[in-house]
This record gives C-alpha cells, structure tokens and sequence, in this order.
C-alpha cells in the first residue's frame, strides 16, 4: 500500500507530464466527458439514488487506485469505462430519444407530404391519449379501481397470457366498461400497447418492497411489473379514487389531467418525433 507521500508525488507526476504526454491529456478530457454524460443523463432522469451510487463509486475507485500498488491509472480507465456503460444501459430509451430529437433538428425540413404525415401521427397519439385520460378521471370521479400498463412490447409473454387477448381500439368507453365493478375482467391489469389494448384481466408481479398499508394489491401489482419490465403503469384507487402513475418502481401520486397528459404523451414519444405507425 502506498502511503499518502507517494500518492502525493505520483499526483505531481501526472500534472508535471501533461505538456509532454498527449495522450494523457486526451485521456483525462475524455474520461471527464464521459462522467459528465452519465451524471448529466441520471439527473435528467430523476436518478437521485443512482447519481450518489456513481459518484460514490468514482471516488471509491478512485482513493484505492491512488492507495494501491498494484491497481494502475489503465485499470481506472476501463474500471470507470464499463461503469459508465453500465449505468448508461439503464436509460438507453432515454438516450436514444436524446439522440434522435438532435438528429432531427438537423435533418433538412421535410416536404409537404411528409410533414402532413407527421401531423396525421401526432394527431392519431393525441386521440388516444384525449381517451385514455378521459377514462381515467371517469373511473377516479367513481372510486372505480383500475390498472393500465403502457408497454413497449416487451412483457413476458406469460404476463400477456394470464389476461384475455383483445387488439382492440383504444376508447375511453372500452376503458371505462372493462373496470366496471363485478366485469369479468375488472380485477386484472389492462396492457395498453401503442395504439391498442391488448389485453386486459392480466395478472401482475408484486413488488417485494415496503410501502404503505394504504397500498394494496392494485397498487403493488402496479409497482411490481415495473421492477421487472422496461413499462410505466397508471393505478385508479378504488377506496380514494386517486391516480397514480408508477415508472422503474417509483410511484408518483395524486396525478391530474395535465401531469397525466404529459405522462402519456412522453410514452407516445415515438409517434411524436418519427412518426412511426404501430400495428
């Protein structure tokens, strides 16, 4: 173990080489980059948590690789390297959503037909979701209980079979009718997929974590398949009438028309920014 003189006088090692060794100029801008990215994307996001686990981590990696004899500034670089990565690959939707919104901006405008395109796909997204929110404060003026996945497509196919498989057009009456209390299908969960319901009457995984007793099956179901799936979720209390929106297994309560607009609207994101038309 090196003692604090020798870390001293490898740190003045380091800064006396700068102006002769480029290459570990470029390392240092490089790195610091790197780090700046990744803590600029967890605080965009919301990552409180997960902004004091990765600083936590530099520093850590750091003070033992200063302390150490035999860990070298080459193994902090790919230590720090596959850190970085890691932590990205948490929020590779968000990112990739970063990019294409920077691409497009620099993209040529598009011609008329395009363009009329685009308009016909965000105006198709604001339908679903005029539907999907009017549901929602219908079932919560009722004190109707309710459970609606938004997913990517990537839910276990176990999850989709444990329901009744519908493809049907999304509707606030459809929506409303489903949750109806003694339906057949009113205790389950709905999976909203793009601009279907793909079924609904689905039964969820539940969170394992310690919450409220006002929290109840619906609502640990909610939180539950999000720990476990890249999805968001929207709970109606049935006692309250409260909503809910759950995204990565945190839960954000008391949600109104507006919040839950722009909620849903960052999940229609695609038919927004590229125009993608889902089957």
């Amino acid at each position: 173990m090196r003692t604090p003189q020798q870390v001293w006088e490898g740190i003045q090692g380091i800064f006396a080489n700068f102006a002769e060794n480029w290459i570990i100029v470029i390392e240092a801008v490089f790195l610091f980059l790197l780090i700046y990215f990744v803590l600029k994307t967890l605080y965009e996001n919301n990552a409180k948590k997960l902004i004091a686990l990765y600083v936590f981590l530099l520093v850590c990696t750091g003070v033992i690789t200063l302390f150490s004899e035999h860990l070298t500034a080459d193994l902090f670089y790919i230590f720090v390297m596959l850190m970085s990565l890691f932590f990205l690959l948490l929020f590779s939707v968000e990112i990739k959503r970063v990019v294409w919104n920077v691409a497009g901006k620099r993209v040529h405008p598009v011609q008329g037909a395009q363009a009329a395109k685009n308009n016909a796909v965000s105006a198709r997204a604001d339908e679903y979701i005029s539907g999907i929110v009017k549901a929602v404060q219908s079932l919560s003026k009722s004190n109707t209980g309710a459970l609606i996945v938004l997913s990517n497509g990537n839910l276990p196919k176990e999850i989709i079979d444990s329901g009744v498989t519908l493809n049907a057009n999304i509707s606030n009456q459809l929506i409303e009718g489903i949750f109806i209390p003694k339906a057949p299908l009113h205790d389950g969960a709905m999976i909203i997929y793009g601009d279907k319901i793909q079924a609904a009457g689905c039964f969820l995984p539940l969170t394992q974590k310690d919450f409220p007793k006002d929290y109840g099956t619906r609502h640990r179901a909610g939180i539950g398949v999000t720990e476990v799936a890249d999805v968001s979720t929207i709970i109606v209390s049935e006692e309250t009438g409260i909503v809910s929106y759950v995204k990565r297994g945190e839960i954000t309560r008391y949600v109104d028309s507006e919040s839950l607009k722009k909620y849903l609207k960052d999940y229609y994101w695609k038919e927004f920014n590229s125009g993608a038309k889902k089957a």
